[in-house]
């Protein structure tokens, strides 16, 4: 693996959170944890980065959490009326850094919601950032040299289900290599300091108990690191 200058970035966690009553109940909570990425590199960059996840989390505070605090209202209402339990709404918005060491900032999002029921559901969404070049970077760019690049990470992802299923480890859905394929999408990697991770939301591929399904693709001849 080549090697690669480090830029010491620090990545500083930012909070919004509040509890959100109605007629003296608390009907909804919530946080919402976003990054602002500090360094003595790339300032300009990362001063538009920082403004972007600062806008991303303020505007899901004003309207998404807006409109489950009015679907908290009605469940409240509905809920006393009917002599039926009343479940407090909750959103937590989490962030992973996944690499941070070189030219690139990678990282995902994780937003689980509770609206009642027997369980909330998280949905994961990722970004990996060319620092250097002050861009978003997609998949393509991992795999070069190969066209069908899509193809191949399907077809790794179905051998290591395969593999998993041979360990009697079978979470999967039964027709899990058509819903591999049905379900891939470009923009659901981030990358580690091993390779490339790609995952399914929950459901996708696998039942809800399961979590959400990551795969490593690793560095290889098939999959490198791009140069700064």
């Amino acid at each position: 693996m080549k090697h690669l200058p480090a830029y010491n970035l620090i990545v500083k966690e930012n909070i919004l959170k509040e509890e959100l009553s109605y007629k003296n109940h608390v009907i909804l909570t919530y946080t919402i944890k976003y990054p602002e990425i500090i360094s003595d590199y790339f300032r300009g960059f990362l001063n538009r980065l920082n403004l972007y996840y600062k806008f991303q989390a303020e505007s899901y505070q004003k309207t998404r959490i807006a409109k489950l605090y009015r679907l908290a209202v009605e469940n409240f209402e509905y809920s006393v009326a009917n002599g039926f339990p009343v479940h407090t709404y909750e959103v937590i918005i989490e962030y992973t850094v996944t690499d941070n060491t070189n030219c690139t900032l990678s990282l995902y999002f994780d937003r689980y919601e509770y609206t009642g029921g027997a369980h909330g559901i998280t949905f994961r969404n990722s970004d990996t950032w060319d620092l250097v070049r002050g861009k978003r970077m997609g998949l393509e760019e991992f795999f070069p040299e190969n066209k069908d690049f899509i193809k191949f990470v399907q077809n790794e992802i179905i051998r290591q289900i395969e593999v998993n299923i041979e360990n009697d480890e079978n979470i999967y859905f039964d027709d899990y290599a058509d819903l591999v394929k049905e379900n891939f999408n470009v923009k659901n990697f981030f990358i580690t300091d091993s390779g490339v991770v790609v995952y399914f939301q929950l459901y996708e591929i696998a039942p809800y108990a399961s979590g959400i399904q990551t795969f490593l693709i690793p560095y290889s001849e098939n999959l490198i690191i791009p140069e700064c």
